[in-house]
């Protein structure tokens, strides 16, 4: 009885399955791990991390962003495609001019973190 007892919790007048309890964790460890890692791999492209670094500085139109990035209009456009599914960008039309803006604030905490590990001078 001892044994069954330490295997599982009390909790509220219900006792419950450690194990399970356990499992559940691990899957929400995994999810959460899936969401970070698709999160990352959107950053992990130079082009797209320089657009985020771009936009955190405030609204672009498609035009300002080849410019600023000397890149030819459909790379820019299928790298803003990417970070649209990614859901880490926005747009709005106005006119025959797109304008896009970052819409995730994870994206903009990491932009921020990220600046100040690599541009930053030491002080």
């Amino acid at each position: 009885m001892a044994e069954a007892v330490q295997s599982f919790g009390f909790n509220g007048g219900d006792l419950i399955d450690d194990d399970a309890e356990n499992a559940v964790v691990a899957d929400d460890m995994i999810t959460k791990a899936q969401a970070a890692s698709s999160f990352l791999k959107a950053l992990s492209h130079e082009g797209r991390l320089m657009i985020l670094c771009h936009l955190s500085t405030g609204e672009k139109t498609v035009t300002e962003l080849e410019n600023l990035l000397s890149s030819r209009q459909a790379a820019v456009s299928q790298q803003l495609a990417r970070l649209r599914l990614e859901g880490l960008v926005a747009h709005r039309r106005e006119g025959k001019a797109i304008f896009y803006s970052l819409s995730d604030e994870r994206a903009r905490r990491t932009i921020e973190l990220v600046y100040d590990m690599f541009c930053n001078e030491p002080a």
